[in-house]
């Protein structure tokens, strides 16, 4: 008798690939044309690891003579009973593949795995291993085939959508580091404090960025930028950044839409490329703002200055400003400055 919601899962390595099952031969199966390790369910009286061996024997005719248990993953769905998931690695192997009768095998290199189709939170374990993780417990929530949570160790993940070069949505849900390692476009707010100066310009208010953040430490941003996270929308996410990062509380329509921008920046960070590719909207906040009023995130924000944004712009051109500004971004600022004057 098998146990239906304790199962194993492998992933075979070899010269950089996993060895991968396509599922397209089972009928009704949850898993239909996915790509996964090999495994199956525990049957009555066996252990993770003689689940393991047969399971990969009866799939693949390969016997193991070596493999790690990496973690437990924990699968939660609305569709679904619940299902606990013991994970393993091997590289040490021997035996011909034969045919499988759940779907097609197939050695995958490892670079690879992310342009199949997957579930969703596999990505997530996939990177884990690659980081060679300790021992991990990863819970994973799903609404049909969307991801809707991680937590990893008892730690929620943050988890975006992918987004089009548009702003629109694409479907898929990942997690944040995933999307900075892989280049993979997602959305972001940004809203720009402004006020008007004595030369007929503006001044814009920037953030010195947190000298523990794990992207462009100590350098000066947006006044205030996120993540759009999964489910959320750019105003609603440009209000929540603005309390959570300055303190202040906005309404929706006190900001005024400036436009849409993408950017695609490619930085080293402690030691590892770093992609920030993201689709932005742009807004701008012209309420009166007093320094001494504002209630900074210690986590997030080390300082903020105000500094005439042509000013602004000549420090970054000339290398004075330690920065992560787009100029693009604050010279499209300045041409709908212009507009909403001469109107």
């Amino acid at each position: 008798m098998a146990h239906k919601n304790l199962t194993t899962l492998c992933y075979i390595e070899q010269d950089g690939s996993y060895l991968m099952l396509h599922r397209i031969k089972k009928k009704q199966d949850m898993n239909q044309d996915k790509w996964l390790g090999v495994g199956g369910h525990l049957e009555e009286g066996e252990s993770p690891e003689d689940c393991l061996l047969r399971e990969v024997k009866e799939e693949t005719g390969l016997t193991l003579h070596s493999y790690r248990q990496r973690g437990i993953i924990t699968f939660v769905s609305d569709e679904y009973p619940d299902e606990y998931m013991f994970l393993y690695t091997s590289d040490d192997f021997k035996g011909t593949l034969i045919e499988c009768n759940e779907g097609s095998l197939e050695w995958v290199p490892k670079e690879k795995t992310g342009q199949l189709p997957l579930w969703e939170g596999d990505l997530i374990f996939f990177e884990l291993l690659k980081d060679e993780l300790p021992f991990f417990s990863l819970k994973l929530v799903y609404q049909g085939e969307r991801l809707s949570a991680a937590v990893l160790n008892g730690e929620a993940m943050e988890l975006l959508d992918e987004r089009h070069t548009d702003g629109s949505l694409t479907g898929r849900v990942m997690a944040r580091f995933f999307m900075h390692r892989e280049g993979i476009l997602h959305g972001t707010a940004h809203v720009w404090i402004i006020r008007p100066n004595g030369t007929n310009g503006f001044d814009v208010l920037l953030q010195k960025r947190s000298a523990n953040k794990d992207s462009y430490p100590g350098c000066y941003d947006v006044s205030s930028a996120g993540h759009l996270t999964a489910g959320s929308d750019y105003l609603e996410s440009a209000v929540r950044e603005l309390k959570e990062e300055l303190g202040i509380e906005a309404a929706p329509d006190e900001l005024s839409f400036v436009g849409l921008r993408s950017e695609l920046d490619k930085r080293e960070f402690y030691g590892r490329t770093f992609f920030n590719r993201e689709v932005s909207k742009v807004y701008a906040y012209e309420k009166t703002v007093e320094e001494s009023q504002l209630i900074l995130d210690s986590a997030e924000v080390e300082s903020v200055l105000w500094m005439d944004h042509e000013e602004c712009l000549l420090q970054m051109r000339t290398g004075v400003l330690n920065h992560c500004l787009n100029e693009k971004e604050i010279l499209m600022l300045a041409d709908w400055w212009k507009s909403r004057k001469s109107r």
